[in-house]
């Protein structure tokens, strides 16, 4: 779909983007469609900024930001997130903001801070619904809780997380989140009958992402030399997609479960990965899972330091992402209802931050996941 994504955005109206986008964003998403998600929110974010239409800007950013944690950009989203919340100070209206931060922060691990960010959506659920609120509240609670290797938790709050299936995104997420939590915390046949029906969604879908992620609960369920197969099988799928948070987590689960097998020196080959992968990230929650995992084989690893990150604030971000991706400080400037001087100020200290000398060095940089928002 990918391919025809592209081939379809090519000469689109704005008034005919700004239309169907949104939908078309969502449809490939639910369809387990990664690339074409990409392309199409990447797309709708592209137009709501060149027609400066903050009504659908937020959710386009939201949109796109979902796809870019799942890919493992953390630092990347933060921001999005930022310029989400500059545009609800504009407007006055932070609650899409809100939501971002909501599907960045608990893949951090950051309970405190992931917290703050239910507490503040749920303080008005009259804007978008109960049913969405608490779907997507409780699939971030499961998330961080999983992250936390607290499984209880994390099973509690992933069975309500799927309470709206009418929700399809966050609920099918949820879905996920609740097979590794009730097969950690005891609950075979409830993972077992969770696992089945994201199978059945999964054949439906066909993609590598669908498939890998199918691959990778089933495994989870099953036992000896079925299981090790089909954890294979996951992360040869995943491995073909941009979902590295999905084949980080899966190659986490492989060597978690390889160590309970006892075949430690394969635990370790995977495990390692995993921590790489995640650390890099900024996964640190699960980084952490996995550095546990890998002392248990009798490996001896250290933690990252946390003061290797390179801090910018929420607007430094802002503009750092933006230079990224090739825009003119007046561009800039009248994106963030700043002027091109003020941009340009900013941008000589963020070069400082950053130890860089080019704009062409920025998205790069951001991408390593060392750069973190204050």
């Amino acid at each position: 779909m990918t391919d025809r994504a592209t081939r379809h955005t090519e000469g689109l109206s704005r008034e005919e983007g700004l239309g169907w986008l949104p939908l078309a964003c969502r449809m490939a998403h639910n369809a387990w469609d990664f690339d074409s998600w990409y392309v199409l929110s990447a797309k709708l974010v592209d137009l709501a900024r060149e027609t400066g239409d903050l009504s659908v800007l937020p959710s386009a950013l939201l949109l796109l930001l979902s796809n870019r944690v799942l890919a493992g950009e953390l630092a990347f989203t933060d921001a999005l997130v930022a310029e989400a919340m500059t545009i609800g100070d504009v407007t006055g209206s932070r609650f899409n903001a809100q939501y971002g931060a909501l599907v960045l922060e608990p893949w951090r691990g950051r309970e405190a801070a992931t917290r703050e960010v239910i507490e503040a959506i749920t303080r008005d659920t009259v804007l978008e619904g109960e049913g969405k609120v608490a779907t997507a509240t409780q699939w971030a609670n499961a998330v961080l809780y999983n992250g936390l290797g607290r499984y209880e938790e994390a099973y509690v709050a992933a069975e309500r997380g799927c309470k709206h299936p009418k929700e399809l995104g966050l609920s099918t997420w949820s879905m996920i989140e609740l097979v590794e939590a009730a097969a950690r915390s005891g609950r075979p046949a409830r993972a077992a009958a969770a696992a089945q029906l994201l199978d059945e969604m999964a054949q439906a879908s066909g993609t590598d992402w669908a498939l890998g992620i199918s691959a990778s609960v089933r495994a989870q369920v099953s036992k000896g030399p079925a299981a090790d197969a089909l954890y294979r099988e996951a992360i040869e799928r995943l491995s073909r997609t941009e979902v590295r948070m999905a084949l980080a987590r899966t190659r986490l689960l492989y060597g978690e479960w390889l160590r309970r097998e006892n075949r430690r020196a394969d635990a370790r080959e995977q495990l390692r990965i995993a921590y790489e992968m995640l650390s890099q990230m900024g996964a640190e929650a699960f980084a952490e899972r996995a550095r546990r995992e890998l002392q248990a084989t009798g490996e001896t690893i250290r933690k990252r330091s946390v003061e290797v990150h390179i801090t910018l604030t929420a607007q430094e971000s802002q503009i750092a992402r933006l230079a990224g991706d090739g825009l003119t400080n007046p561009e800039i400037g009248a994106q963030l209802f700043i002027s091109p001087h003020t941009v340009e100020w900013h941008l000589r200290k963020i070069f400082v931050k950053l130890g860089i000398v080019s704009r062409k060095q920025i998205r790069s940089t951001l991408l390593e996941g060392t750069v973190a928002t204050a």
